[in-house]
């Protein structure tokens, strides 16, 4: 399940989306903060909590222009609304290696439908 919030000028979609080890987040993040255009911007926590991904996302190398701020509140969002996703992920990471990050995505709506229609 995905947090969703919209606004009239962006709209973001939170989520967590795995475990991984902190060398590969962090190749995977140098990949990605190629393009300043990105539609999707990855956050990794050493723990499972709201307050982790929100500092989390001050940690981002290269920010895109986006609403930071609409960012967090749909960070919290996701987290008031899907408790029971969020204890499923919390267990995992426990069970995962020591040296391994809880890794979110933030997708901007605006960005990744102009990124499917430059496909199409």
């Amino acid at each position: 399940m995905t947090g969703y919030l919209s606004t009239t000028a962006m709209s973001y979609n939170f989520d967590i989306v795995g475990v991984s080890p902190v060398w590969n987040f962090f190749k995977h993040q140098q990949y990605v903060e190629q393009s300043p255009q990105r539609s999707c911007a990855y956050v990794g926590s050493y723990e499972c909590t709201l307050d982790g991904f929100i500092e989390a996302t001050s940690l981002i190398y290269k920010k895109p222009d986006w609403d930071w701020d609409t960012v967090v509140s749909e960070i919290v969002n996701f987290w008031l609304t899907t408790g029971e996703h969020v204890g499923q992920w919390k267990k995992e990471l426990a069970q995962a290696e020591e040296t391994s990050l809880i890794v979110g995505r933030v997708a901007n709506f605006k960005r990744l439908r102009s990124e499917f229609e430059g496909l199409v």
